[in-house]
């Protein structure tokens, strides 16, 4: 088995599984100009590029091409949940240190666990999906913290309760963040794609979307202000 350590995820890596995906979509239709402008203030604003130049253009061309100011916002709140990213590789790994230590929590879950993930998670089929590309991170944060489980669910709800953004463009935002050159989040790539598809994007527009999150740029670092 290849160590994952070892194991390069590059901008062609990601093409290339993508492309694999998408083998059965439809070519359809490209991205519209507010969708398109939507999806690159998302990748400059990601916080693993956070290029405040690039999204001082990208807020203008947005609003421009016809984006309102709720969708200019929503795209940020969106991208802003990239830090989740954080608790879902080392949530697992915490688990795995602390069993192995001897020191884990009990395996059976008590109550109020048990009602939290009948509550956040249920059957929806989403978190079964979600479940495939990032295998056992649910369970180790709700073993390890209930409080930041929820906070998890609830921060991630908030731009699909305001619904001003399409939620295809959405996910591709979602998608194009997780794929830019200061990123290559491959699980999240995988789940926002597929996510995407369901929800009616065509082959043209996700690969669009790449396009442009390839070329986002390198985090250029941000100065104090003032």
């Amino acid at each position: 088995m290849t160590d994952p350590r070892e194991f390069l995820v590059t901008l062609d890596g990601l093409r290339s599984e993508a492309q694999s995906l998408l083998t059965a979509v439809p070519a359809g239709e490209d991205l519209d100009p507010v969708s398109a402008s939507l999806i690159r203030l998302a990748v400059h604003a990601a916080v693993s590029t956070l290029d405040t130049a690039g999204i001082d253009r990208a807020i203008r061309a947005a609003l421009d091409a016809g984006a309102s100011a709720a969708q200019v916002h929503e795209t940020l709140v969106v991208v802003s949940g990239l830090g989740v990213h954080s608790l879902m590789e080392g949530s697992r790994r915490v688990l795995d240190a602390v069993v192995e230590r001897g020191d884990g929590p009990s395996e059976q879950l008590d109550d109020e666990r048990i009602a939290m993930r009948d509550r956040f998670q249920g059957d929806d089929p989403y978190w079964v999906g979600f479940e495939q590309e990032v295998p056992g991170f649910l369970d180790a944060l709700l073993r390890l913290s209930p409080e930041a489980y929820q906070a998890f669910f609830d921060y991630c709800a908030v731009p699909w309760r305001t619904g001003a953004v399409r939620g295809r463009v959405k996910e591709l935002m979602s998608m194009a963040s997780d794929a830019t050159p200061t990123h290559r989040y491959l699980p999240g790539m995988r789940l926002h794609l597929k996510n995407a598809v369901k929800l009616g994007a065509s082959r043209t527009a996700i690969l669009h979307a790449l396009d442009i999150a390839a070329a986002a740029p390198s985090h250029p670092g941000v100065p104090a202000a003032g």
